[in-house]
Parts: C-alpha cells; structure tokens; sequence
C-alpha cells in the first residue's frame, strides 16, 4: 500500500524527533557521567590537601564518612551509609540477632550501665542487675569509653567468654564475672494473652525475621487452647522492619490472592504487587489494630492493608508516615549502601509516605499536611480515606502529653534510679496483675527526689525567660516590669506542689520501672495493660458488634484531623541513648 505525503512526512518528523531525542538523552547521560567523575576527582583532591596540609592530625575515615552522612541526609532520612564496623548493629535491625550478653546498656552520670537485662540470656542468668554499673569490660575500663564501645566489646563470637567487673549500687565490693556469650534472638512478641474469657491480645515489637509465625503461632494458641472471640494486635511504637513479614501477618487474615501492598520507584523492573499467598488461619474473628506516632513502615503496611481491606478497625494516633523502601547494596570493603529505591502503596492506592518532609513533628512523624496535597480514596466497601502521610486511626484516642516535670525526672535517672535502690531493698514484689504502688512507696520516692536536689524548668518557663530575655534586648523589659514579674509567679511552680499535682502519671511510670526489675519487660507490659485507654477502647468495640460493624458502614469518612502528640513514658525512660550489649 502506497504512503501518502502527509504520512511519509510524518514519519520523517517523527524519525527526526526521535533520533534527536537519543541524541540528547546520550548526551544529558554523558553529562551526568561526566559530572559524577569531576566532582568524585575534586573530592578525592580536597581530601589528600587536607591530609597533607591541615593544621592537626585529620582521621581521613572520619572525614569521609561525615561527608558521606551529610550528603545521604539531604535525600532522605532512610538512605544511610554502613561502614563494615556497624554490620552488626545492621544485622541485629533486620533479623533480631546478635551474639552478646543479652542486655541493653546506658550512660549514667559519666558511668556505663546496664539498663535492663533480658530475661533468660546470659547477662540475666549471670545475675547482673538493671543499675549494675560496668567498670571493665575484657580487662578494658570503661571510665572514658563511650556506649557503643562498651556495647562492642560485650558482643563478640558465640560461646566465648568475656569477663567484665561491676559495682553494684549499695555494696561496696566490686564484683568480677565471666560470662559466655550466646547467640541473642529478640522475641519479636514480647508478650501475648487473654485480657478477659473473649478478647485475645498480641504485642508485636518489631518486623524481623519469622515474627509472622510467632504471630500465627500466638494466634492459634489463644483461639484453640483459650477460645478466643476477638483479637487486639498492639503496634503501638512498633517502628517497622521486613517488608515480607508484614505481608504474612496481613495474610494470616484476609483471603488468599488479595493484594496487601505495591512498590513504585524509578527502576520498574523492581516494581511488585504483593498478594497474600497462602490460605488464612482467620477471615472473620473482629480484629482490632493499636498505632500511634512510632508505628511505623511494616507496622503501617500492616494496619493499613486491614484498614483498606476493611478487615480490621485501627485504634489510636495517625502513625509515622514512613513509607519509602530501602534496598542495600554492597559497597567495597564490606560496607553497604541502605538507598531508598520505591514507595509502598496500601490497596485502596494511597501511599503510606508522608509528602512533605518540611511538615514533620519533632520526632519525625507526620505534622500537619495541607489540604492541597491530600487525595481521597476508598477502601473495599467504599468507606473514604486519604493519604498524606501515615495511617489515620478510624477511632482517635487523644492522649495526654507527658508533663514536664516526669521527663525531667527520666532525663536524670530519677525513677531508674529509684526503682534500683527499691529493688535492692526488697527481694520480691506482687505480680505484675497485682502490684500497687502504695502512696508510701511514692512518699519514699518524693523524699528521694529531694534529697538528690532535684530542680527543673517547665516549657512554660523555659519559654517565659527567652521572652523576657527578648524583652530586656528590646528594652521592653522596663516598660511593662511589674506585669513581667506577675506573670513569673504565676507560671512559676513548685516541687512539692508539682509532685502531688502529677501523683498519678508519676506512679503510672515509677510502676513501669519497679516491675521491669522483677519480671522484665514481659512483666512490664502486663502491669501496664491494667490502665491502658488503648486497650479499653479496643475491648469496648470489640464487645459491640453493632459499633463494630458501623465503623465499616460504606460512605463513612476517616477524618485527616490530627491529634495531640501521643507519649508514651517507655519512649523517654532512656534518653541518653541505649545499646544492645
């Protein structure tokens, strides 16, 4: 068949356009390479001057990996650089294992600390004690030695022995102690039960390897042996780890072939749709799901596959928002590159990653997102939601924010240190279910604080004196003086005052910390699961299935309104930063 004129010259066009594309795109691809080998050269020379030529002695590995970190952390906060020295912190993220002595340890007063022995592991079993302070470690004193070398020099291979000298608070003897290390599986349930004769309860920690059968095997205890009628999944502060683990929890409860979660990113070979693979162990037991501000990727999939998939109702505070997937690469010299390459897609379409970094909170988490930038979608019965980041709770629970006054007392070991002179002073406590602190346990402690003189500055106060700083530098001050000086007494507080004002938060956190000293962080969990509005907002749905059912009435809209910032004591019981040892 002949071509016409207009077709031959738009095919001579679209040639033309199209070897001019080749063209520039060779040459925008050549540019770059260029551009990358010029810039990798002026680096390479910039380092060696310095070497040669800096006033001091420069630690080139130092140097490097600082201008490493600074320039990943322009991309995102997930795609990070690991040296060989941090494989092993690497590897104790993903699988939850790692070879030591079973404990996490901190910074005290200048001092190393064990901060809390796990139960059943070798620390535990050799008898050291949260409050134990380390003075030696492999014949090395830890005096002048940060918390990560400390951390190092506890871990090593399996089944060798590392001998470490202690002193323990209230005795004077110093006590020396091999103890042989062990191979350190973290359980990623820390605890699972029945909370009454009808409502199972699973507490998910982390996303590392096979957590989705202890999930099942938690499951499927409580509803064969206990009779369970509905389950409360906690991810509450959960930050998230495999992605595959997720799809397997979600699995374990929607039907088989349904989608749980897509990623997209700039390599389209690496693009996947994940499907629940395998038959479900439950596709009808009422499911409720806790989140808050630390739940985040894994735990996000997770919530937010049931919450599209309308299979179970999430309870609590919008999550983190991080949803962007990170893939390593080997790098030479056994370090790795953790570089974020895609973005998870939940069913309904939404995207879990908050959208805009220049609108996180504090602590990372999603701020406020404007409405320009949010999209709606539907979940499988039509109900609306939206992304912007995180997953939105269909039931909020606001959560009041923790005082002042007890992180204050966190910051400065108050309670650690309490609990450690407690524990010593008595060599056993009621159950978990069953321990009360006593008003003279916390009339003890009030004397306590005082004796260690304690004193602090409220976020009122610490704000009031920039502003009459500010004042004074503006010559403002002299103007309004007798209303400035109103106005410090008023906001100004008061130790004993302040003590009894926050009695009940206090003794929520001091609890915590007594009862990890005798049942560990098992024990922990079932104190604080008697006062838990989480909890009991879940049992409450959970027992009506009338409300139950209405959550996923087909039109219902999950509202992107935020809530106050979620805090839970846990999160600030260590803030001088903790390590695995």
């Amino acid at each position: 068949m002949k071509q016409n004129r207009k077709t031959k010259i738009g095919l001579t066009l679209t040639a033309v356009l199209l070897s001019g594309l080749l063209v520039f795109t060779s040459f925008n691809r050549d540019e770059k390479l260029f551009l990358i080998d010029k810039n990798l050269d002026i680096f390479y020379t910039l380092v060696r001057e310095l070497n040669l030529f800096y006033v001091d002695d420069i630690n080139p590995t130092d140097l490097v990996k600082t201008s490493i970190d600074d320039m990943l952390e322009s991309l995102d906060p997930y795609t990070t650089y690991i040296p060989e020295s941090e494989m092993e912190d690497f590897k104790f993220m993903t699988t939850g294992e790692y070879a030591g002595i079973g404990a996490v340890i901190s910074k005290h007063d200048k001092q190393v600390v064990i901060a809390e022995p796990y139960e059943g592991f070798p620390a535990q079993k050799a008898g050291l004690k949260a409050g134990d302070i380390l003075l030696e470690v492999a014949g090395k004193e830890t005096q002048n030695l940060s918390v990560e070398d400390v951390s190092n020099l506890l871990k090593g291979p399996a089944n060798k022995v590392v001998s470490i000298k202690i002193e323990r608070p209230g005795q004077k003897k110093k006590l020396d102690i091999d103890i042989v290390r062990e191979k350190i599986q973290i359980d990623a349930v820390p605890y699972y039960g029945m909370l009454d004769d009808e409502t199972a309860y699973i507490r998910l920690s982390n996303f590392t390897q096979n957590c989705a059968n202890e999930v099942k095997k938690a499951f499927v205890e409580l509803k064969e042996q206990h009779q369970a009628q509905s389950l409360i999944l906690d991810l509450r502060s959960n930050p998230g780890g495999l992605l595959m683990e997720s799809v397997k929890i979600v699995n374990l409860f929607v039907p088989k072939g349904s989608e749980v979660v897509s990623t997209k990113g700039k390599v389209k070979q690496w693009d996947k749709v994940y499907h629940a693979t395998e038959n479900p162990i439950d596709t009808v037991m009422p499911i409720a799901v806790l989140v808050n501000r630390g739940s985040a990727s894994a735990s996000e999939i997770v919530s937010g596959a049931l919450q599209d998939l309308d299979r179970a109702v999430i309870i609590g505070n919008r999550t983190f928002g991080k949803g962007l997937v990170q893939t390593t690469r080997d790098l030479s010299y056994n370090a790795k590159l953790k570089v974020t390459t895609a973005k998870y897609y939940i069913p309904s379409g939404r995207c879990i990653q908050a959208l805009d970094y220049s609108h996180r909170n504090e602590d990372g988490s999603v701020g406020v997102v404007p409405d320009s930038l949010i999209s709606e979608f539907t979940t499988k019965k039509g109900r609306k939601v939206y992304d912007g980041g995180g997953i939105v709770p269909d039931i909020k629970i606001d959560m009041d924010r923790i005082s002042s006054l007890s992180i204050n007392l966190m910051r400065d070991f108050l309670f650690f240190d309490y609990a450690t002179k407690f524990a010593s002073e008595h060599e056993s406590i009621a159950t978990p279910e069953e321990f009360e602190l006593t008003n003279e346990i916390f009339n003890d402690f009030k004397a306590f604080v005082k004796a260690r003189k304690f004193s602090y500055q409220s976020e009122t106060e610490e704000a009031f004196n920039e502003l009459l700083k500010t004042a004074k530098e503006e010559k403002y001050y002299e103007i309004a003086q007798a209303e400035f000086e109103q106005l410090k007494i008023k906001i100004g507080h008061e130790l004993d005052k302040d003590l009894e004002a926050f009695k009940e938060e206090l003794k929520e956190i001091l609890t915590d910390e007594i009862v990890t000293r005798y049942y560990y962080q098992k024990g922990a969990i079932k104190s604080a699961i008697k006062e838990d509005k989480g909890i009991d907002k879940a049992k409450e749905t959970l027992k009506s299935p009338a409300a139950f059912s209405n959550i996923f009435s087909k039109g219902k809209i999950i509202s992107m309104n935020t809530n106050p910032r979620p805090v839970y004591p846990r999160e600030y019981a260590l803030t001088a930063g903790v390590y695995e040892a």
